[in-house]
């Protein structure tokens, strides 16, 4: 796991190399900055730090929306960039009164003073501060008088597009595109959620599933319909391939309240409780009326053979 220290708690060290953003996801575009923070701190015995903000920044600075969907909590980010090499994630709290700090006064009181930096990497179009005021060139000036060196990653893309969190999340809520988000993300989109009591109607039709109750309530879930997934199980060693459908399952009701469960092939124990991981292997189909039951039973043995093929 990574370690993650709240700013109050952070250790003064000006032989740091740091990166600052959301980074929410860890994707391929965030990864080339990550990998040269470490290897810039490797190749001068420093420490690689991230300088990341809880809540989202437009959580707070857009109050009344519906708020920013994540595509990793603060754990899976920790443990995303431990695994990438770095050696610490820092979080600020972020609030009305935070935000209102320049760019040149979040550099020079929080970076600068309280956390230690002797390098700086910084995305090609970053921008930080009241406004969004900060830029390269802000911290190419700051650097000077504050002696620290800035190194600017350019942009990633993939299939001719410029890797970002926000069209990852458009992709998954959207488009329901599990092969592309992954693609961006440089690994299986994950979502954790706590095994609850449904209304059991898949286990009469041969078909038991676990509902799911999100363990972060702000975590994006991908377009409604059935997807093949790995799933992991607290306290159980190894994986299981899984059906999963997220949706207001039409055939059975009409109260458009959208439920998440799975049908873990091959499994038949009580986990009431636990806390299941589901990786996304695929996306199947949209979800569908169907006629009947039967009509229903037939789609799933196809859906079933379909995750199984992967």
């Amino acid at each position: 796991m990574g370690k993650v220290v709240y700013l109050s708690d952070v250790e003064f060290d000006t032989n740091t190399v740091i990166t600052i953003g959301t980074f929410d996801g860890v994707h391929e575009g965030h990864r080339s900055i990550i990998d040269k923070v470490v290897t810039h701190a490797r190749n001068r015995n420093a420490r690689s730090v991230l300088v990341t903000f809880d809540p989202h920044p437009r959580d707070i600075l857009n109050p009344g929306t519906a708020g920013v969907k994540l595509l990793t909590t603060l754990e899976e980010r920790a443990e995303i960039l431990s695994e990438l090499g770095l050696d610490l994630m820092v979080v600020i709290p972020f609030n009305r009164d935070f935000s209102l700090l320049s760019s040149e006064e979040f550099i020079r009181d929080v970076i600068h003073k309280k956390i230690g930096v002797a390098e700086f990497v910084i995305g090609y179009d970053h921008q930080f501060g009241r406004n969004r005021e900060g830029t390269i060139q802000t911290l190419q000036l700051l650097s000077k008088s504050l002696g620290f060196d800035v190194h600017v990653v350019q942009a990633h893309e993939i299939q001719s597009e410029t890797v970002s969190s926000t069209l990852v999340r458009r992709k998954l809520e959207e488009d329901g595109n599990i092969i592309l988000a992954r693609n961006f993300l440089g690994r299986p989109f994950r979502l954790q959620g706590t095994v609850i009591h449904g209304d059991k109607r898949g286990k009469t039709i041969g078909y038991p599933t676990a509902n799911l109750r999100p363990i972060e309530k702000r975590k994006i879930i991908p377009k409604n319909g059935v997807y093949a997934v790995d799933v992991q199980i607290e306290g159980k060693t190894g994986s299981w391939r899984g059906m999963m459908n997220i949706g207001i399952r039409p055939t059975f009701k009409n109260d458009m309240q959208q439920t998440i469960e799975v049908h873990i092939i091959d499994f038949n124990e009580d986990i009431y409780g636990k806390v299941v991981e589901l990786q996304f292997l695929k996306r199947i189909r949209d979800e569908q009326n169907f006629s009947g039951i039967e009509a229903l039973k037939t789609q799933l043995h196809q859906d079933r053979d379909a995750c199984l093929q992967l």
